[in-house]
């Protein structure tokens, strides 16, 4: 639900403007024609570059949510802090191409020191920037700092419309302080006459917030935020995930199959983020998407080789082949959004 027109219509032509920026839009095009003819000819082989990045500012989170990995503690692969050199590394080869980056991945973002320094970077390479937060870190010097850096979006997740109901799911988390923390940036935003970033507050379903949808609906209209989303729970049945999905079916992204739980999806070959919109770990490690959690399936170290080198190796390619041909071949594949239904209209 869109609160303020005005803002959202500022959000949507720094979006356009990004696209068009540097061509970027004959890559957009290539992407997308490519993406289709290689769903014919079942090819795994790319000639453009990706649209779209997620990029990882650290795998840090003072929050335990229990379907999160990150506030699990639940990582095999290394964990730490993205290097601001990294992350220029990536927007320096890719930024003629890339007009979206998502600096959220696994953690909370806020919690890397080089963040506003990583925003304000791609910022002025003309790329559309957002990030996902629990809400904590806004202080005063940070919401300057985060209007400052040009950052497009943010998304503040809130998944409760009272203090009890918040902290059953963001475990660790004080209700009143991302309150307090939502109102300091707006704030802030109004003083520095600024119109970004873009603020979102977003409300994910489960099943102990399922009833709260009108309450949190008024309380973000009261907070002055520009969006309300309500999403769907993404759970994992080895973190009893069931428990965790709301009874209204219309609420969630899942249907139940006695005591297991089976995406709402259609049948689609392929998944166009492995043409599109890889993700970059922390550390330099180049993922096929933002599912792969644990980067259980490296394409390449950005390290050890230049992104259009992992791009179109040996590794991406037999990743793109086998995901033609069945999306069960990976497990991470099976709980992926491509083609379920994400938002829920209030």
């Amino acid at each position: 639900m869109i609160f303020n027109r005005r803002l959202w219509w500022h959000r949507n032509r720094r979006l356009v403007a990004a696209v068009f920026r540097r061509r970027r839009w004959w890559n957009a095009l290539k992407a997308a024609i490519g993406y289709r003819w290689s769903f014919v000819r079942f090819s795994s082989m790319v000639s453009h570059y990706p649209t779209a990045l997620t990029f990882e500012p650290t795998t840090h989170c003072n929050l335990r949510c229990p379907q999160c990995i990150s506030g699990l503690r639940a990582f095999t692969r290394p964990t730490g802090q993205a290097d601001a050199a990294l992350f220029r590394k990536v927007i320096d080869e890719l930024h003629p191409y890339v007009f979206y980056v998502s600096l959220y991945f696994q953690g909370e973002p806020l919690l890397n020191p080089n963040f506003f320094q990583m925003v304000a970077y791609a910022h002025q390479k003309g790329i559309f920037t957002d990030t996902s937060t629990n809400g904590h870190y806004f202080s005063d010097d940070n919401c300057r700092q985060l209007i400052d850096s040009g950052l497009s979006q943010v998304i503040i997740s809130l998944d409760g419309a009272d203090a009890e109901t918040y902290r059953k799911y963001r475990i660790g988390g004080q209700w009143e302080k991302v309150l307090a923390g939502v109102q300091n940036l707006i704030r802030w935003r109004r003083q520095m006459k600024a119109a970004h970033p873009y603020v979102v507050l977003q409300f994910i379903l489960f099943s102990h917030n399922e009833g709260q949808v009108a309450d949190v609906e008024a309380l973000a209209r009261s907070l002055g935020v520009d969006e309300l989303r309500l999403k769907t729970a993404q759970v994992y049945e080895e973190w009893d995930g069931a428990a965790w999905v709301p009874k209204d079916a219309a609420l969630s992204r899942y249907e139940r199959e006695g005591e297991h739980l089976r995406l709402r999806r259609t049948g689609r070959r392929g998944c166009s983020r492995l043409w599109m919109e890889p993700t970059i770990t922390w550390d330099g490690q180049v993922l096929p998407c933002c599912f792969d959690k644990d980067a259980d399936h490296p394409m390449g170290s950005l390290t050890d080789a230049a992104f259009s080198e992992i791009w179109n190796g040996p590794a991406y390619q037999t990743f793109r082949r086998n995901l033609w041909k069945s999306r069960d071949q990976y497990a991470m594949c099976s709980n992926c959004s491509e083609g379920v239904r994400l938002w829920v209209e209030p």
